[in-house]
This record gives C-alpha cells, structure tokens and sequence, in this order.
C-alpha cells in the first residue's frame, strides 16, 4: 500500500495519539546478522530515528518520545558507550538545522547532568535553538531510568514536605506526576517496542499505566514508515476503557 494511503487512512481514522514512545531495541542484533560491529547498528538506527520524526510530524502526533539510552547502559562495554556518546554528539549539532526546517522541538528527559560535559553541552544548544518551535516535541530519554525517576521524585516531595512546601494530605496522583521529569508532557497513548522483546526495560514505568503497548520483531534499524503507520492504524483499533465498561 503506497505510504500516502497509509497517511489518509491514519488521518481519516482520528484518534491520532498525542503521544508515542519508543523503545528503539535491537541496533546490536541487526549488526550481528550482518558480520558487523554492534556500532554498525547504532549508525543504522540513526537513520530509522530520522525517519520515524519525519513520520510522526506528518501525521501530527505531538510527542515522540526515545528511549535512547538508559541507566543500565552504563554497564556496557566502554568501547560501545563511548561510540553511542560520540554519535549522540555529532548527530545533536549535524541534525539541528532539519529539526528547525521541520518546526520539531527538541526537549530530554533523565539525568543530563550526568552525560560528559561536551555532549551535554551540545544537547542544551540544540533544545535551545529548537525551543521556539510549535511541532513535533521530539523527547529524548538520556540516562533515564523509571525507577531513577520515581525515586528521584518521591526524594524530592520529601524534602518538599520537610519544607512545608507541600502537605502530605495533598499528595495524590496529580501530584505526585507534577513531580517526574515528564511533568508537563501527556501520559504516553502508544508504546512502540522493536526486536519482539516483551518487557518495559524501565521506561516511563509510572506514564506508562494504561498505554497501549505493541511490539515488532522488526529490529530498530529496519523499523520504517510502513512499519510506524501500521502501528497507529493498530492503535487506532483498540478500544481504550481505562478500566471502564462500554456501555
């Protein structure tokens, strides 16, 4: 079916979800079924990142949000880290002239400050030249991790409490997300997950309570347009109640 076809019937349809997230899996293995080094991978789902904005903009989704490196990536190899760093830098300044051509803001969520100085420096740039943008919120999830984020939060209303700043009887679930990092961001509606794996890897545990989840065994590299509008045509067809009855 040619993509414009894909793009009618997603607008027709309505219900477009105001937010998507991503959990962009599976770089290391689509390099290994090719002989390749795992940062061959990495370079590829650069590409597919690329592709999905531009995706997400023309159907006027509001929020797009990445899991592009979590807490526990940490743990990989230094030789792999350091490349993910690298080609966050570079791509951070080359990309910033589409992001504006595009009218996407750019925006991240997680612990910034513990990126190195220069790449934190580069990501602060681009989100500041990209702030007066109205598009697309292109949210990039850097060194984040959802139980990181609920504990940093629950640290915070207890200092707030301490304070007298907040009153424990007012704490509730409003509250408690105008705490976490996503505060001024809507829930996520869709939960895209490549690679085929069945699990959250600690991502957005607390937004993520009644979003709709789909999964691909297409690997992140090879994730396309196609592979993104069946997605939200999936979506499209679900039957949201959040608990409720259809009556």
């Amino acid at each position: 079916m040619p993509q414009v076809d894909y793009v009618k019937q997603i607008q027709d349809a309505g219900r477009i979800p105001h937010h998507v997230a991503v959990i962009m899996d599976g770089n290391g293995r689509w390099a290994n079924r090719r002989g390749q080094p795992r940062s061959a991978g990495h370079e590829a789902g650069v590409e597919s990142v690329k592709t999905i904005v531009r995706a997400a903009a023309r159907i006027d989704v509001d929020v797009l949000t990445l899991f592009t490196f979590s807490v526990e990536n940490w743990q990989r190899p230094k030789t792999e880290v350091s490349f993910i760093m690298k080609l966050l830098y570079e791509k951070t300044r080359s990309e910033l002239a589409e992001l504006n051509e595009n009218n996407v803001r750019l925006i991240a969520t997680g612990n910034i400050h513990g990126l190195a100085a220069s790449q934190r420096k580069a990501l602060e740039h681009a989100i500041k030249q990209t702030s007066g943008n109205d598009g697309l919120i292109l949210n990039l999830a850097l060194n984040y991790g959802g139980r990181t984020e609920i504990v940093d939060s629950v640290r915070q209303i207890a200092q707030d409490v301490k304070s007298g700043i907040l009153n424990p009887d007012d704490i509730d679930e409003h509250v408690f997300s105008s705490y976490l990092y996503t505060a001024k961001l809507p829930d996520p509606d869709l939960l895209i997950r490549t690679s085929g794996e069945m699990r959250l890897s600690n991502f957005l545990l607390w937004q993520t309570s009644y979003t709709e989840l789909y999964v691909t065994d297409v690997l992140w590299p090879d994730f396309g347009e196609t592979d993104f509008y069946e997605a939200i045509l999936e979506y499209q067809n679900r039957d949201r109640r959040f608990g409720k009855v259809r009556t």
